[in-house]
């Protein structure tokens, strides 16, 4: 299938989105309507988390589910555009109060054999894709309502990483930023800069016109407002990482070498764990306690 075929017929229709963002990660979510019912689909949402006590508290998800009932919406997709390590997933929560149905790409099996080991699962934890709805393959057509949608997989920021082209806008997960903070890291495992590379240059071959909506944005050091919108044509013209001069010796190049130096992100152990089972948490133990693991010396600074 031609993707960028595909998504010039989608520009026909612009769906209403509607942003909603979490301070603490940085995160973006979004609420997806078709202009045409009140069919929607919710995007990368968040469920609030205090790493230092374990406190859990929805006060994210629910600003959500406010908005849905506000405008008496139907909800038939909770989508992740890849299985996050920054925040975890209210994918669960929103789906007891709302419906619809938790989504991802089918590589999230992938995700979950590397992350399955490393937190020693055991047998509970089926490592295929059965946590989640509907698993999205590369070059799904789907609808929200009667808005035409299309998945494309545009991997290695993680193996199952996914842009969902919805009408006239695309939603790129951490795959590729606003044009002065670059491009995602490519060191986690599964991980890989010059597939990103290949996966970033195949949402700038998206009409020039496509709008772009961030998952997270950091407001370019602090020099400017946190942003969630841009177009490729504005990526293709003016991010520092990838545009028309930049060839793919080069990127991976500077992408390695700038990754060497990142941290690992705050919430990588609590969000794995529960990211990877659509966002549920592990079950109690005998004592009726749930807990999340730290494994000690084996993740380093996010590898």
């Amino acid at each position: 299938m031609n993707s960028a075929n595909t998504a010039a017929k989608l520009q026909l229709v612009k769906p209403k989105v509607v942003p909603f963002f979490d301070e603490a990660s940085n995160t973006f979510s979004y609420v997806v309507q078709d202009p045409n019912s009140s069919a929607c689909a919710i995007i990368d949402s968040v469920l609030d988390f205090d790493m230092a006590s374990g406190a859990i508290n929805h006060h994210s998800a629910q600003a959500i589910i406010r908005y849905v009932e506000e405008k008496k919406l139907d909800v038939e997709w909770i989508t992740e555009s890849h299985v996050h390590a920054d925040h975890l997933s209210a994918a669960a929560y929103l789906k007891d109060f709302l419906g619809g149905k938790v989504a991802i790409s089918e590589h999230v099996i992938k995700v979950q054999e590397t992350f399955g080991k490393i937190f020693n699962a055991g047998d509970e934890f089926k490592c295929d894709g059965s946590q989640f709805d509907h698993l999205f393959t590369d070059g799904e057509s789907y609808t929200i309502g009667t808005l035409q949608c299309l998945a494309m997989h545009t991997p290695r920021h993680t193996p199952a990483c996914m842009t969902h082209v919805i009408g006239d806008a695309a939603f790129v997960g951490d795959t590729i930023f606003m044009p002065d903070s670059g491009t995602s890291r490519s060191d986690f495992p599964g991980g890989d800069a010059a597939t990103l590379f290949q996966s970033i240059n195949k949402i700038l071959g998206l009409p020039p016109k496509t709008r772009i909506f961030m998952c997270h944005d950091y407001g370019a050091d602090e020099s400017r407002e946190v942003e969630y919108l841009t177009t490729v044509k504005a990526e293709l013209e003016g991010n520092i990482h990838v545009n028309k001069a930049v060839n793919k010796a080069d990127f991976v190049e500077m992408r390695q070498k700038r990754d060497r130096g990142l941290a690992a992100p705050h919430l990588i152990l609590p969000s794995l764990q529960v990211n990877m089972r659509a966002g549920h948490f592990p079950p109690p133990e005998d004592n009726d306690v749930i807990y999340l693991k730290v494994p000690v010396d084996v993740l380093g600074k996010g590898k």
